[in-house]
């Protein structure tokens, strides 16, 4: 029992702060806008929640074209720890060549998950039609993977479906993941 509390805790902390590491990673990729004055409340938190790991990591991780790589990395890192702790906790003996191939697996799960989140948000924005600037970054950021589904799924009865498919691809990508994940760790 305790160890499946520790498990959900640092999966939530992880998640959390992992999560807003790929999202930075993202919205600069994207290019939108996440200092203070351009008034994004989203860049501000993901700036708050994730400056004390990504920052130092820039020092030694250089971007990668548009690609901010310490933000990555960093998300890669919380991974490592959280999958460490669980293995010290859990056996501390053999497998520990399967905590980095975990953490990689947790690294590619937290990105599915995220997008799926980010477009079931798009999803209710779309329906109340706010005009905030939080319902304007949610959509430039799923605009990119819903624009191919969009020219091969037509609006049906006017309503765009998009969103619908791309996440029951997002959930067949977690299926195959961990069915990867298991492959993996077989060979390993």
């Amino acid at each position: 029992m305790l160890y499946q509390i520790i498990s959900l805790l640092l999966e939530v902390a992880s998640g959390v702060v992992g999560g807003a590491c790929v999202l930075r990673l993202y919205m600069q990729y994207q290019r939108i806008p996440m200092s203070a004055r351009s008034g994004n409340p989203l860049g501000r938190f993901v700036f708050a929640l994730t400056d004390w790991l990504v920052l130092p990591l820039r020092r030694v991780v250089p971007a990668w074209g548009r690609w901010d790589l310490a933000s990555l990395v960093a998300a890669f890192l919380l991974e490592l720890v959280r999958f460490f702790l669980l293995w010290l906790l859990e056996s501390a003996g053999g497998g520990l060549f399967a905590v980095p191939i975990l953490a990689l697996f947790g690294l590619l799960r937290l990105v599915i998950s995220g997008l799926t989140g980010l477009v079931i948000v798009y999803a209710v924005l779309s329906w109340v039609q706010t005009n905030s600037p939080m319902a304007d970054i949610v959509e430039r950021l799923c605009a990119p993977p819903l624009t191919p589904i969009r020219r091969l799924v037509p609006l049906v009865g006017g309503v765009d479906l998009s969103p619908l498919v791309l996440l029951v691809l997002l959930q067949i990508a977690l299926i195959f993941l961990g069915h990867l994940q298991g492959l993996a760790l077989l060979a390993g």
